[in-house]
């Protein structure tokens, strides 16, 4: 737990490293900590040392950590595959839900965030790397979806998100991060107003940064290995 802080340090230097060498501001890419599986304990020191922003992946182990960090400012971000049945949950105790890919499940968080909480973010999670076992939607279904869920009241629709196969090279990996950041500005060019790219992990958020993240999501160069 001690090194958590030397090592959201070392993330931060890297960040701030591929921003200069592609032009880019560091404040322009923020970073996400993948708390999944972390006690709330290693969650209270990255916050002492200055990070803000969690991504949790389960429900059932995000909510009591939310209990017990509750007067913390802190903004939760989810990042796992949403079931229909968690949706409700999901909608009243996240500010991102950076996984959806299908329309049931944003009507589900529409209905379900209440008027008096601000707009749910949201990410939609594109499959570029064809793998089955993958979430996320086709590139040839997205502008249809992205157009459904711009509509939603309760939900406001920030960019797109991707998981590339992390068995694949550099090159294709990186290709796959460019290839969201074009199919974010055709979005775009259709009048959406969109903003966020969320890719990029620990192994490849220099690749990430590169090609336009905006959002990195970093675990285990934080948090050490997953437990």
């Amino acid at each position: 737990m001690n090194e958590i802080p030397e090592r959201l340090a070392r993330v931060r230097q890297r960040i701030a490293a591929a921003a200069a060498a592609n032009g880019r501001e560091p404040d322009e890419v923020t970073l996400l900590a993948v708390s999944k599986t972390k006690p709330v304990a290693e969650l209270s020191a990255a916050h002492r040392a200055g990070q803000r922003l969690f991504g949790e992946n389960y429900l059932q182990d995000a909510l009591p950590k939310m209990r017990a960090l509750a007067d913390l400012d802190i903004e939760w971000h989810f990042i796992g595959r949403i079931q229909s049945n968690k949706t409700a949950d999901i909608s009243r105790h996240f500010t991102w839900v950076h996984g959806l890919d299908r329309l049931k499940h944003a009507q589900r968080l529409s209905t379900q965030r209440a008027a008096t909480q601000p707009p749910l973010q949201i990410c939609l999670q594109v499959n570029l790397s064809g793998q089955a076992s993958k979430g996320g939607i086709t590139p040839e279904a997205l502008p249809g979806l992205a157009t459904e869920v711009s509509m939603l009241p309760g939900l406001r629709l920030r960019g797109l998100m991707t998981l590339p196969n992390p068995d694949s090279s550099r090159q294709t990996q990186r290709s796959m991060f460019a290839r969201l950041r074009g199919l974010l500005h055709e979005l775009q060019d259709t009048g959406l107003a969109m903003d966020t790219l969320s890719m990029g992990m620990s192994a490849d958020l220099e690749d990430a940064v590169a090609e336009g993240a905006t959002i990195v999501r970093i675990g285990s160069d934080i948090f050490g290995p997953r437990t």
